[in-house]
């Protein structure tokens, strides 16, 4: 009788169990909910700023007010391509006015030359754009930013400037973020022809592969060259804890672009650069368990440091681009990895309520915790990459 009541127990157990995985939200049902509000969100943005001339959403600051910038800040490009995604899964006349309108608060940046960052800021908007709607006035603006970033790049040093400032320390640096700007290169090469941006992107990623990687595959954040011989003469940190440690988002920022550097290519020194450091991620034992990365892998105190959800929305953008790259069974655990992230930026800790936290979708980003600047809190980027994921994985199941 004993042995009855064990095994009923049991079995009393075990369809406990089936039943709570049974109850777990099916990845459609996941994305559609992270989509959903997502558009929410993005729509009463739009709506808030929408009399606001020339504002475009960036983060919330230390007053829990919305921060907004102007067409020269580097994430001006988000929220625009932000909408242009949501607009492609969801095509309402709404959505497609709001893409448009705050795309065109992006246009001057076309004729920056002070800044590395013209690829956030006109392939996602401008990008996403023409690629919808084949507006050929986006193509202009693409190809005349294209020219301005070029300007930028040392056929000495081999790579593209990334900041004008710190001089006394820096002669040429160059962030790991950059790597961000190929895939418009190798975009704007292809549709016009013009080599000049394809040479300078295999330029600027080999240069980068030399330099910027430990043997681990974990990556540097600034590396800074010497003007007259081309090599390195520091390699530092600006955001991340110290020099030497692997500062989340710039892990993401390499994975990123190295998958998509592959993709574009075919070349294979990218695909074994990404798998590289994506098991670098993923093998990590400070890798929390939900996936979402503290904000530096070596900062101290873990686990009570600030995580980094756009760090997270990120690598999972890139983990999927790179199960489809790899295929098979190799890919699976690069997609199975994404989709854990997903759930948990699709949990409640992390999306936000409708109507909530400014109108961004996602809480808990770090941007620049050593500056004491925006630690925990939303960030534009963030919200995109997410959206993007979300976007990438629906497209597989």
């Amino acid at each position: 009788m004993k042995k009855n009541w064990i095994t009923l127990l049991l079995l009393s157990g075990l369809l406990f169990t089936a039943c709570q995985t049974d109850k777990r939200e099916s990845l459609s049902d996941m994305i559609d909910r992270g989509l959903g509000v997502a558009m929410e969100q993005a729509l009463l943005m739009a709506e808030k700023l929408e009399k606001e001339e020339g504002k475009l959403p960036k983060t919330i600051n230390k007053k829990g007010e919305l921060e907004t910038s102007n067409y020269g800040w580097w994430c001006s490009g988000f929220f625009p391509g932000e909408l242009w995604y949501l607009y492609e899964n969801n095509p309402t006349p709404q959505l497609k006015k709001y893409a448009e309108m705050y795309t065109d608060r992006v246009e001057p940046a076309k004729n920056l030359t002070n800044t590395h960052d013209l690829g956030f800021m006109l392939f996602c908007s401008f990008g996403n754009g023409y690629r919808i709607t084949q507006n050929p006035d986006y193509l202009d603006v693409m190809i005349t930013g294209a020219h301005s970033l070029a300007t930028r790049y040392n056929s000495t040093v081999c790579a593209i400037r990334s900041w004008d400032f710190n001089k006394n320390v820096w002669q040429f640096p160059v962030i790991i973020d950059n790597m961000m700007n190929l895939e418009f290169f190798n975009w704007i090469a292809e549709k016009t022809g013009d080599q000049q941006f394809s040479e300078i992107s295999h330029s600027h990623a080999h240069k980068t592969i030399a330099h910027h990687f430990r043997d681990d595959y974990s990556s540097y954040h600034v590396v800074s060259y010497d003007t007259i011989t081309g090599d390195p003469h520091c390699k530092q940190t600006h955001q991340g804890f110290a020099d030497e440690s692997a500062w989340a988002r710039g892990q993401a920022w390499a994975l990123y672009g190295y998958s998509t550097m592959y993709r574009q290519t075919k070349a294979p020194e990218y695909l074994e650069q990404a798998k590289g450091i994506a098991a670098f991620i993923m093998n990590h034992p400070r890798l929390p368990e939900d996936k979402v990365p503290y904000w530096d892998f070596d900062a101290p105190d873990i686990p009570n440091v600030p995580r980094d959800a756009s760090a997270a929305a990120i690598m999972a953008s890139a983990f999927i681009d790179l199960s489809e790259l790899v295929g098979g069974e190799a890919g699976k655990p690069y997609l199975e990895l994404a989709t854990e992230m997903l759930r948990t930026l699709s949990s409640p800790e992390y999306l936000a309520e409708v109507g909530s936290n400014q109108y961004f979708t996602l809480m808990h980003s770090t941007g620049n915790l050593p500056g004491n600047s925006e630690v925990d809190v939303p960030l534009s980027y963030a919200d995109y990459y997410y959206v993007e994921a979300l976007l990438r994985l629906k497209k597989l199941i």
